[in-house]
């Protein structure tokens, strides 16, 4: 009896090309079928007549799979592609900042940072490329296999010895493994506690706890920084309860604010968490320490014209990496900031049209965090050279110079072309059609 529902179903994927819509087209369809099957029995219809009709109500299938091939087809978000070209080539400018006196002390020649950065560009597009033809919805049932991985990664570097910067890391060739390497897995791990909703209360808290304290102990501080905003949103914009969402922050807010107190209270050194703050608040008091920066920072930006001005030409530490809106406001001007800051907030406009148009809670998620990672580093890196915010070590997306950096944030442009791809591969894709007019 079900020889008739099998080849129409078989007709219509027929005209599909893409394998991904062939399945989900099918699956859709013959739950339409059944369904419709199921309340012509129930009205005493014969089970091979219920399925005949049930079938026939459908359309021509040739007709039907023509017009499915064209709904329910993969897309690329030109959009979103078109800003990554466009970032990633405006991430070639800052190389022009870095001092020949510097290329030359760590003896490498001046076309050094330029072939690096093609190369990072073209491994950070091979990311979101890979990550676009990724079908996100695979991911969902993994959650506790990326939890693991991210611990995994983080235990892990407790054992390697510390970078310059104090901060534990695993050099692989050019490739640097820190605690930033870790986020992408637990971005994926949170997306799927939050959209499977199984998890208590308590177990929400404890895994963020624990993800904490190995973050605090194996990286900096920004770094936590990001962790935990990424996950507050991701909460805030999950579907549990206002209650238990208010709860859950209240006692994951509470921990960060003990470890914080704590990491005050007892940080030592004259670069402390505790001195980076107070510098921030009197620089002048601090000027022989991490002062000092802060007012170096404060006197290349009220230099800066709103044109570019070739008579600038002061050295600026870090102008390629951290401070490199510093360099692009104070070599290029103001205007040509505003503009690169335009640019860079495309982004976060984008994604947030593109987390409209989306059904899948999955895929919600993965967005809200990946928006929330992309725009905490973006924010972040722009108001510290503002002198609104702390002197840490945040990147500007795709700008700053660094092989991390670019596949951290290529990783989470992928994400949203791969939801965005499949945007049409969900169940409320058929809401608005009527049996028979699809």
């Amino acid at each position: 009896m079900e020889k008739r529902r099998l080849s129409f179903l078989n007709e219509v994927r027929d005209q599909i090309k893409s394998t991904e819509a062939k399945e989900f087209v099918a699956a859709e369809l013959d739950y339409h079928i059944k369904e419709a099957k199921n309340h012509l029995l129930a009205k005493g219809v014969d089970e091979a007549q219920a399925e005949e009709k049930a079938v026939g109500q459908m359309g021509s299938p040739v007709m039907l799979g023509q017009q499915l091939n064209k709904l329910h087809r993969p897309k690329v978000d030109w959009l979103t592609v078109i800003l990554l070209v466009i970032t990633l080539g405006l991430g070639f400018i800052p190389i022009l900042f870095v001092d020949p006196d510097y290329s030359s002390q760590i003896g490498v020649d001046a076309s050094y940072f330029s072939k690096n950065k093609g190369i990072f560009s073209l491994l950070g597009g091979a990311v979101a490329v890979g990550m676009m033809l990724m079908d996100y919805r695979k991911l969902a049932k993994f959650g506790w296999l990326f939890y693991g991985i991210g611990m995994l990664i983080l235990v892990v570097l407790q054992t390697f010895p510390s970078s310059s910067h104090g901060v534990p890391v695993i050099d692989i060739g050019p490739y640097r493994v820190m605690g930033l390497t870790a986020i992408p897995f637990f971005l994926l791990a949170w997306a799927c506690f939050f959209n499977h909703k199984k998890l208590m209360l308590w177990q929400i808290s404890l895994l963020f706890i624990l993800s904490c304290y190995l973050f605090f102990m194996t990286s900096t501080i920004p770094t936590t920084y990001i962790y935990a905003v990424m996950v507050f949103v991701m909460l805030w914009w999950s579907q549990f309860s206002r209650k238990t969402i208010l709860i859950t922050t209240s006692v994951m807010a509470s921990f960060l604010f003990l470890v914080g107190l704590g990491v005050w209270q007892f940080g030592v050194g004259v670069y402390s968490l505790k001195n980076r703050f107070l510098a921030f608040i009197n620089p002048e008091r601090y000027s022989e320490g991490p002062g000092y920066l802060i007012l170096l920072i404060k006197e290349r930006m009220s230099e800066a014209g709103w044109l570019s001005n070739a008579s600038n030409h002061q050295v600026i530490p870090d102008v390629h990496t951290d401070l490199v809106f510093v360099g692009f406001t104070y070599y290029y001007g103001w205007l040509a900031a505003l503009a690169l800051v335009c640019i860079l907030l495309l982004f976060v406009a984008r994604i947030m049209m593109v987390t409209r148009k989306i059904h899948d809670p999955f895929g919600k998620l993965l967005l809200f965090g990946a928006v929330a990672l992309y725009t905490v580093q973006l924010v972040s890196n722009i108001a510290m050279t503002l002198g609104l915010f702390p002197i840490m070590s945040i990147s500007l997306p795709f700008i700053s110079y660094g092989l991390m950096p670019i596949l951290f944030n290529a990783f989470l442009i992928g994400i949203v072309l791969s939801v965005y791809r499949r945007k049409d591969l969900t169940s409320s894709g058929f809401s608005h059609l009527e049996r028979g007019q699809i």
